[in-house]
């Protein structure tokens, strides 16, 4: 069985899902090497739209896999420098992928599941999920999931999950801003299929654009040279093709070329 599931649909919807539902998806160096190199793929596939990350069975992500931890215990620092950057390499890769990505989780998002998540642009949780950051029970931090779970959660919030790891539900993970919508577990992939007909009305070229955009503004003072950017990007945008047929297809009260 592998231990990653990829494919595109008829809509151009790339579905990367995690499949080790036994051990409730908790995720080794070989699984993050295959999520790269899905990512990787799909990034040089220009018709993708989004991508939908799931996982089979009752879990998201429980994490890091015991005997991935047990081996890494027993390693050098340097190997584990090494096995980290991996890590920070995959985790990278899914915060700055080019199209929308969303997180549909269920049951348990532990540890490395909410980096995973709060690396997608967009997450939707079951009503009964339940998450937890508990790496310092084990004497660990987690420092490489930090820089994506503060920005979704915030430091205020951090302070109290990364230190005492408690468990906390999906109604706490929505109001810190973690997840974005909880729904019942027989809708989830429901609301996938809803955000996803969202998704599709915008223009390809603009959910490009107004990632990076988000990037590169986001923590920045509001000055000359912020404005001067963001005034050359929106005129860029209404002068490309994809602008111009846009804007031409809502005075013209009909539907882009991108909506099929």
């Amino acid at each position: 069985m592998s231990a990653l599931l990829t494919k595109i649909d008829e809509k151009n919807i790339a579905t990367i899902t995690l499949n080790r539902p036994l051990i409730h998806n908790a995720i080794d160096d070989q699984q993050i090497h295959e999520l790269m190199n899905a990512l990787r793929d799909l990034e040089q596939k220009p018709q993708v739209r989004a991508v939908l990350l799931t996982a089979a069975g009752p879990s998201f992500c429980a994490g890091a896999d015991l005997q991935w931890m047990k081996r890494m215990a027993a390693a050098s620092q340097d190997d584990n420098l090494r096995d980290a950057e991996q890590l920070a390499g995959m985790l990278r890769r899914l915060n700055i992928f080019p199209r929308p990505t969303v997180a549909l989780v269920q049951g348990s998002a532990f540890g490395g599941g909410v980096g995973l998540l709060a690396a997608c642009d967009i997450a939707i949780a079951s009503e009964g999920a339940t998450f937890s950051l508990s790496e310092v029970k084990l004497g660990l931090i987690p420092a490489v999931i930090s820089p994506y779970v503060i920005a979704a959660m915030g430091a205020r919030a951090a302070r109290r999950y990364f230190l005492t790891g408690e468990r906390f539900s999906a109604e706490e993970a929505l109001r810190l801003g973690l997840i974005h919508e909880t729904v019942p577990g027989d809708h989830l992939l429901r609301a996938g299929d809803r955000v996803i007909a969202a998704l599709l009305e915008g223009g390809p070229r603009a959910h490009v654009e107004v990632k990076r955009l988000i990037f590169d503004v986001t923590g920045k003072p509001i000055e000359p040279a912020v404005i001067d950017e963001t005034t050359r990007r929106i005129a860029a945008i209404r002068a490309s093709p994809e602008g111009r047929e846009g804007v031409t297809a809502f005075l013209d009260k009909r539907k882009p070329n991108w909506v099929k």
